[in-house]
């Protein structure tokens, strides 16, 4: 799991459930299945309206895949064994690769089709399309999660309404004025529980591996097609470098130094 999100899930969940304790304890006073069936039932059939039903199966799996298991993508491992690879293949040739055990799973791919001899514009078109495609796909997660965020809290002020209405209309029979009470309460945290503390967050999070995987698979394409034209290791090294912060540059030359 992303240390980052399990960390803020548990800390939101704790900050919760200690206030619930200080205000008494009564967890059953804080459910209420009218606002369930508005928060959950209403959020999730406007986001279906919003997206085809593909968008859907595509995007919340990935969401929640890399929100919880996240694995960062550094570029400058990246082009420490972009360069080691250029070097095996200047030595011993592409068959050489065959061996090399690859981390990456995108660099392994690209590293399979120079070893089999694939002609440069079919690898460029390959991959470039596989990365396009991976990154429209985190796209549809983050736009996916930011929409049920954005009309959860909308739907909380509905079922908020629904409970007035309820308990208005009810004036008469006190009886009924606490659960419509509750419900119009109760919809209107949930709705920001959900939008704040889950779905909203799991969209940025995806933005965050949009961007990261767009800088890593570009500059895996660019380092798998300098091998490709034989290029020395050092010159790989050097057109990769453009990919890294302006810190991390100055890192390296002083390394090198």
């Amino acid at each position: 799991m992303d240390l980052a999100t399990g960390l803020g899930l548990i800390g939101g969940v704790a900050v919760v459930v200690v206030l619930i304790m200080i205000d008494g304890g009564n967890f059953a006073a804080y459910f209420d299945k009218h606002a369930v069936i508005v928060i959950f039932g209403g959020a999730t059939a406007a986001t279906m309206l919003r997206f085809p039903f593909s968008v859907i199966m595509h995007g919340v799996p990935m969401g929640m895949r890399y929100a919880f298991s996240m694995r960062s993508v550094k570029p400058r491992e990246l082009i420490e064994e972009i360069t080691k690879i250029a070097e095996v293949v200047r030595k011993s040739g592409p068959m050489a690769l065959e061996t090399m055990e690859i981390s990456d799973p995108f660099l392994a791919q690209g590293v399979r089709y120079i070893a089999d001899g694939y002609d440069r514009e079919f690898i460029r078109d390959t991959m470039e399309r596989d990365r396009d495609n991976f990154l429209m796909h985190l796209d549809e997660g983050s736009k996916v999660y930011r929409a049920f965020g954005d009309c959860a809290p909308a739907w909380g002020m509905i079922g908020t309404i629904l409970g007035m209405v309820t308990m208005f209309a009810n004036m008469s029979d006190p009886s009924k004025l606490g659960p419509a009470m509750a419900t119009a309460l109760l919809a209107t945290l949930y709705g920001a529980l959900i939008a704040n503390m889950i779905t909203l967050p799991i969209a940025d999070k995806l933005h965050v591996k949009l961007e990261e995987e767009d800088v890593s698979r570009s500059l895996i394409i660019d380092g798998i097609l300098l091998i490709r034209d034989s290029k020395s290791a050092s010159l790989v090294r050097e057109m990769l470098i453009a990919y890294l912060p302006h810190n991390h540059r100055e890192e390296l030359a002083a390394e090198a130094a």
